[in-house]
């Protein structure tokens, strides 16, 4: 059986998710990360299935998501995207010191997970919080400024419209994603187990970073557990036997 708990720290809405009875035991844990638009209740798979092999998994609702805010709030605004995952990456530490203080979080067994902009909101994380035994990206790239400029010129984004001034200055900030890119500081991997997941036909993540990201760092050194798995032909969307895929891999490795 598993235990299902909404809850709220520090303003920030989540779902708890535990093997039932293990509620109050200290246990390894994984923040899980949904996607542009979406919400907490969104990925209850990967929770479920985390839970299954006794973790504890924490969905929050992403800044200007779910009970965060309403849809039209994202419409038309391309650079508010950054703004979401920055603020993920400022909630992450506080949201994982209360349940290290509370009991309920091996401080040696943290890991982070994520699909989409949780996927790249992950990325983002391992280079800033060494204390993440492990992580899983789910179709998110490892190359922030990359994905940007790539984000400019697509329909990533249903409504976005923007001048050529705004766009000018959207590239102008692009240098201040540059302490937050894995791209650009892979080495901040530091021989940590990362597991990487993208199809081969994603038309709103481009697989290609993914997998030049991954070809560039996979003889390093401090690349040595650093896994990518390809499903070919598969679109902008998590299978369910590739959320089991992400929870195995926890189970050996957080």
């Amino acid at each position: 059986m598993i235990s299902i708990k909404s809850t709220a720290i520090a303003g920030l809405p989540l779902l708890e998710i535990a093997p039932s009875g293990q509620e109050m035991d200290q246990l390894p844990t994984v923040v899980f990360y949904h996607g542009w638009t979406s919400c907490k209740e969104s990925s209850l798979v990967n929770g479920y299935e985390l839970a299954k092999k006794g973790y504890r998994a924490l969905l929050p609702d992403a800044y200007l998501h779910g009970e965060r805010k309403s849809k039209e709030e994202l419409t038309g605004k391309e650079t508010v995207f950054w703004d979401v995952v920055t603020k993920s990456l400022e909630e992450l530490p506080g949201l994982r010191d209360h349940y290290i203080e509370a009991g309920l979080s091996d401080p040696d067994r943290f890991g982070v997970a994520g699909l989409s902009m949780g996927g790249i909101t992950t990325c983002a994380a391992l280079t800033q919080f060494p204390w993440i035994k492990s992580a899983v990206v789910l179709m998110g790239s490892p190359d922030p400024i990359a994905f940007s400029e790539w984000l400019l010129s697509s329909t990533w984004v249903e409504g976005i419209e923007a001048s050529s001034d705004e766009k000018a200055a959207y590239t102008k900030e692009l240098a201040a994603l540059a302490p937050i890119s894995l791209a650009e500081h892979p080495e901040s991997i530091n021989n940590r187990p990362v597991h990487f997941w993208h199809g081969t036909k994603d038309e709103l993540v481009p697989y290609q970073m993914t997998f030049d990201f991954y070809q560039h760092i996979k003889d390093q050194p401090y690349a040595n557990n650093v896994s990518l798995t390809t499903t070919v032909g598969a679109g902008h969307k998590v299978p369910y036997l590739i959320s089991v895929e992400m929870s195995d891999f926890f189970s050996k490795h957080l």
